[in-house]
């Protein structure tokens, strides 16, 4: 089953002034398409051709590094796109999402705070997660391409913190980019569909 780049759900300069139009354009028709055709070629004679994109990001962990980096940079992107929206974001979180967020976080308040600081202090290149564990949702953070599929969890909310994320709007201002992104940009009906299908 090859990997396929997937449409954007909204125009290039939708989730505007938040995250600009050019950041798109690289990071899903550059970024994202290079994680495909790499991942494509990669597959290949790889023993894991016709599996799930989910089955292929485990089976390739710690066995095969780069269908792995690939594998799970495409998984993790498939859904970043998704995880916003315009006019996103703040705690406008659906009914059994947020009481989820209340039970297993301490609340919304601390769940930003959680989630951004997983993000600012997720060292160069990785992700900050809400995620299900073992029933529970916690926030994580991952390096690289790494997800929470590969440490007993599901993802229900995943940021992307590679420089190439953020850098052209925000240059170094890691913190303010995942301020503007909690607070403008969650498509929080995604991850509560995420967070159904998890539990």
């Amino acid at each position: 089953m090859a990997f396929e780049l997937p449409d954007l759900p909204y125009a290039y300069d939708a989730l505007a002034p938040y995250m600009s139009a050019e950041t798109l354009e690289f990071h899903h028709d550059k970024h994202h398409l290079t994680y495909v055709n790499t991942g494509n070629k990669l597959l290949e004679g790889s023993g894991l051709e016709g599996k799930s994109l989910e089955e292929v990001v485990k089976g390739a962990y710690g066995k095969n590094q780069g269908l792995f980096n690939n594998a799970g940079q495409h998984f993790n992107h498939i859904h970043f796109w998704n995880w916003m929206k315009p006019n996103g974001g703040g705690n406008k979180v659906p009914d059994k999402l947020m009481k989820a967020i209340e039970s297993d976080i301490g609340g919304f308040d601390k769940f930003r705070e959680d989630f951004i600081n997983a993000g600012v202090t997720q060292f160069g290149s990785g992700w900050c997660w809400l995620a299900v564990k073992d029933g529970k949702l916690e926030v994580m953070k991952t390096p690289n391409g790494e997800n929470p599929l590969v440490h007993g969890a599901i993802p229900v909310l995943g940021c992307d913190v590679w420089e190439h994320s953020y850098y052209i709007d925000y240059r170094n201002r890691r913190p303010d980019y995942l301020a503007a992104w909690v607070d403008n940009l969650i498509n929080w009906e995604y991850a509560e569909a995420m967070y159904e299908k998890a539990v």
